[in-house]
Parts: C-alpha cells; sequence; structure tokens
C-alpha cells in the first residue's frame, strides 16, 4: 500500500470531470436508442435484443481493458491511453448515430459508442482507486455517481430545452422519422465525451508509478493468453464480498435494463394513451420521460452528494439497502400517474436509488479487492452489470407477451418488484471486507 497525496475536493470534481462527458452519452442512449429504433421500424418485444450492444461489449471489453490496464506503464501513464482512445470512439458513434437509415445501421454505430464507452468507463474507475487513498475513495465514487446524475439530467433534459427554450419543432424530423431535436444534443454529447476526458487528465495526471509497481508490471507477460488467465484466475480468487454483490448486482441492474427499455412505452400509455411510435402522443412522451429523466437524475446529484455522510455514518450496505427500497416504490408507482406532474413525485425515489447505484457498490468493493488487481477486478465487476443486461435481453421477449400483456406499465413493476429483491441481497454484505 503506497499514501498517495491528499487530494483537494476541487482536484477531485476536476479528475472525475470526464464521468460527466461519459455518462451525458449514456443519459443519450438511455433517453433515445429505443424511440431511435422504433422510428426505423423496429417492433416494442424486440428492443431488449436490438440494445445488446451494450452488454455484450461491457462484458468482452471491460474486463480485458482492465487487466490491459493493469499491466500497462507508458509515457502518458497506465490508464489514460484507453481514456483517449474510448471518448474517441464514442464521439464518433454520437455523431453518426442521428444519420441512421436503418436498424442495421443504428445496432451497428451502438456497437462503435458502447465499445468507446466500455473502454473508457473501467480503467477511469480505477483511476479513482489509484490515485485516491482508501478514506478518500467515498468522495472519489460518490462524486462519479453526482457527476452521472448531473449529466444523465442534462443530457434528457436538453431535448426539451430546445423546444420549450430555444424555439426547436418538436415535430420536425427527417426522412429517417428521427427528430431535429436528437441531432442536436447528440452532436453536443459527442463534444462533451472528448473535451471532459481531456480537461480531466490535463488537469489531475496520473500518479507515476513506484518502482515497485513498474517492477511488478515488468514482470507481467503481455500476451492475449496471460491477459486471459488473469482475468480467470481473478474470478476464481474473487473475494467472498464481491461474490455476494454479484447477487444484488444481479437483481438490480436486470431492473435497471426493463426500466430504461420500457419506461418511454409506460408513459406513452398511462398518460397519452398511445402505443404508435410516430404518433405526436409517442412524441411527446419521449419529450416528457427526458424532462422526468433529468428530474430524477437531479435528485440522483443530490442524493450522492448527502450520501458521502450517511455512509460515513451507517455503512454503504444500509444506505444502499434503503436506496433500492426507494427505486422500488418510485418504479411501482410511475405507471399509475395518468398526469405528466405525478410522474415527478414517483420518480424521486428512481433518482435515489440511481444516484446510489452508481457510486455506493465501488465504495464497497474497492474495500475488499487486491490493489495490483484494481483494473482486472473492476472490469469483472462490470461483468455483473452487463450479465443480468444480457439475461433481460435473452429472456424478456418470451414472456413480455404471454406474461406480461405486452404492456410497458407491468414491465415497469416487474422492475420495482426485482430493486425490492435486490435490497434483500445487499444486506448480506458485510460492511467489513473481512468479515464476507
Amino acid at each position: 500500500s503506497v499514501k498517495k497525496p491528499h487530494l483537494s475536493l476541487s482536484k477531485i470534481l476536476q479528475m472525475n470531470l470526464g464521468v460527466l462527458g461519459l455518462q451525458f452519452s449514456f443519459g443519450l442512449q438511455q433517453g433515445n436508442m429505443a424511440p431511435i429504433y422504433s422510428y426505423l421500424g423496429a417492433e416494442e418485444a424486440t428492443l431488449p435484443i436490438l440494445q445488446l450492444a451494450g452488454p455484450i461489449t461491457g462484458l468482452l471489453v471491460q474486463p480485458i481493458i482492465g487487466a490491459m490496464s493493469d499491466r500497462t506503464n507508458s509515457r502518458w501513464g497506465r490508464r489514460t491511453p484507453y481514456f483517449i482512445i474510448g471518448a474517441i470512439l464514442c464521439s464518433l458513434g454520437l455523431l453518426f448515430m442521428p444519420l441512421s437509415q436503418s436498424i442495421l445501421m443504428a445496432a451497428s454505430l451502438l456497437w462503435i459508442l458502447d465499445a468507446g464507452n466500455n473502454t473508457t468507463m473501467e480503467p477511469y474507475r480505477a483511476y479513482v482507486s489509484d490515485r485516491l487513498n482508501e478514506d478518500q475513495h467515498n468522495v472519489g465514487f460518490l462524486t462519479q455517481s453526482a457527476f452521472t446524475g448531473l449529466a444523465q439530467c442534462l443530457a434528457l433534459g436538453t431535448p426539451a430545452l430546445l423546444v420549450g427554450l430555444f424555439g426547436v419543432n418538436k415535430d420536425a424530423i427527417g426522412a429517417n422519422n428521427i427528430p431535429d431535436t436528437v441531432y442536436i444534443v447528440f452532436t453536443i454529447g459527442a463534444v462533451l465525451s472528448l473535451s471532459t476526458i481531456l480537461w480531466s487528465i490535463i488537469r489531475v495526471p496520473e500518479l507515476p508509478l513506484t518502482e515497485q509497481q513498474k517492477a511488478e508490471v515488468a514482470a507481467k507477460p503481455k500476451t492475449v493468453r496471460a491477459t486471459l488467465t488473469e482475468i480467470w484466475d481473478s474470478i476464481r480468487e474473487m473475494p467472498a464480498p464481491m461474490r455476494k454483490l454479484g447477487i444484488m448486482m444481479l437483481f438490480q441492474w436486470y431492473a435497471m435494463g426493463i426500466y430504461w427499455t420500457y419506461v418511454t412505452y409506460s408513459i406513452a400509455l398511462s398518460v397519452y394513451n398511445t402505443s404508435e411510435p410516430v404518433s405526436d402522443g409517442f412524441r411527446s412522451a419521449v419529450l416528457t420521460n427526458g424532462t422526468m429523466g433529468a428530474f430524477y437524475n437531479a435528485i440522483a446529484f443530490v442524493a450522492a452528494l448527502a450520501m458521502m455522510p450517511l455512509i460515513r455514518s451507517f455503512g454503504a450496505r444500509k444506505v444502499h439497502a434503503a436506496a433500492l427500497v426507494a427505486g422500488g416504490i418510485g418504479m411501482l408507482a410511475i405507471p399509475q400517474m395518468a398526469e405528466v406532474s405525478m410522474l415527478f413525485p414517483a420518480a424521486i425515489g428512481v433518482g435515489i436509488c440511481w444516484g446510489s447505484i452508481m457510486g455506493t457498490p465501488y465504495v464497497m468493493l474497492a474495500k475488499c479487492i487486491p490493489a495490483q488487481r484494481t483494473g482486472v477486478y473492476m472490469g469483472i465487476f462490470n461483468m455483473m452489470i452487463v450479465i443480468p443486461m444480457l439475461l433481460n435481453a435473452a429472456t424478456f421477449p418470451f414472456y413480455y407477451e404471454p406474461w406480461l400483456g405486452g404492456d410497458a406499465r407491468n414491465a415497469l413493476m416487474l422492475a420495482g418488484v426485482l430493486l425490492m429483491c435486490a435490497a434483500v441481497a445487499v444486506w448480506r454484505v458485510r460492511d467489513d471486507p473481512a468479515a464476507g
């Protein structure tokens, strides 16, 4: 264990600014990919399958990139090369996505976009663990969570601002049925993805490796086989608390996958009484979901900051369990609301939950993983995010019609129940890593 310089809050904010750009991109995917597929003619039941790019690239890319970054010792740093490559890919995917002329083109660009996001994200989490002492991990990871809330608030809320404040016509669409608002916000996202990453790595560069760390990196073989072996060995030797977190992650991320895919369709049915993607009511539902998403991400931003002292007082496990219950209640309530104004109180619980999801589990994780395997274990932890999403895509189309009646409102209520199950699962994880 190496004692690192204590960073000011300003420096921690700057080192995590890149998360703002990354999560702005992710917010654009949340709010727009399912509607984009619908604009291009996709069937509602096939949407989870079309969203496979994120889970599969996460499953393949993040553990490999995490392991590779653990073995990297370049003139630019250990994690920085992956930040830059991923940000460039992400920006290109965002620029070209609104130009999609077919479902195949949109799906292909989503693969590029998600490959970029995943190439950057896990080295970024390892960077926080590398740069900060354990007593600052709480602030570091929850700052990332706060920036996640802020970024997705901006990403989801900007289309409504373009319409309400700048007079952009919500019904103005291109030849591919994609609204002009989508073109504008995706261009903004492309600029932010690259510029915020560059700001972070310039203002708060990585710490140089110690001689011992350099020797450890030099001693590790750099072949593909060695990298894959390292991932497999790390999985076999996974700390017990991390294994228990995996159960919680299964319920938590299966639920979030359902929510992001079907919340717009639930609002279209409960508020606008339509399920037709090319209707004015559906476009209004997209904007309403964007505004509601901006609201709950603003709640997530505030909640993540509020959780810093709460975690110190009560422990990460209790705080996260309470947040998951709040999210479950919110998802159960949203489909019951027939008025736009009533969606926002219901979304408060979702915001509290999301503010915790993006930070608190990493506080628990960082306590129990060995420092020399930070990158690979952050990547493996991401597998616990993407595997539930893959299961969602593989299973949901089979029971959406027969069990849920093809009704997106029922899908959201199922997501709420699954978050309650995640709260029960996280209760089994001890705050003391030695206790498992």
